[in-house]
């Protein structure tokens, strides 16, 4: 492990404290190659991600790509809100898609219940965009096409701890 590394997966899940990878899955140091932001997010023509893309699939060769995105998400919270910061809602347009998808399986909430469940709907949308966003990566779409690497799509809920196969 002072060495080198051999992850088998490529872990692309959300910022937020409450989200540890590891803790989750009960990995080891080494096991996972990490890469967290706001929201899980898989942003398109994205210099910085697609080297972390380039470098788990072409050189750690990782066998595994999962997006994991969790209950309670606060970019997801965010897209229903204005906000003045620079940086943050330009972000979360990578995630919009998913708020408008349900809107037009739903209507809106009337209820905080309700909310409750459009919230945790847009946020298992936001992974299945998130993958469809991967898969518009060169090196992804050569190893997956080539059997070399399989997309996940996990959600994780932090009030059972129970974490879930989506897509």
């Amino acid at each position: 492990l002072a060495s080198d590394q051999h992850p088998g997966v490529l872990w692309i899940g959300c910022s937020d404290s409450r989200v540890d990878p590891e803790r989750i899955t009960g990995s080891k140091a080494g096991e996972i190659f990490v890469q967290r932001n706001i929201g899980n997010i898989v942003p398109t023509h994205d210099w910085n991600f697609a080297t972390v893309l380039e470098y788990a699939v072409n050189h750690l060769k990782v066998g595994d790509i999962i997006i994991c995105g969790h209950s309670d998400c606060g970019a997801i919270k965010a897209l229903d809100h204005e906000s003045d910061d620079a940086y943050i809602p330009l972000w979360l347009n990578n995630a919009k898609e998913a708020k408008l998808r349900v809107a037009c399986r739903m209507p809106v909430p009337q209820t905080p219940e309700e909310e409750k469940i459009w919230q945790r709907l847009v946020e298992i949308e936001n992974v299945g965009l998130q993958l469809e966003h991967l898969r518009t990566y060169p090196p992804v779409m050569a190893a997956e096409k080539e059997g070399r690497v399989r997309l996940h799509g996990l959600y994780f809920d932090l009030a059972t701890g129970e974490l879930k196969k989506i897509f």
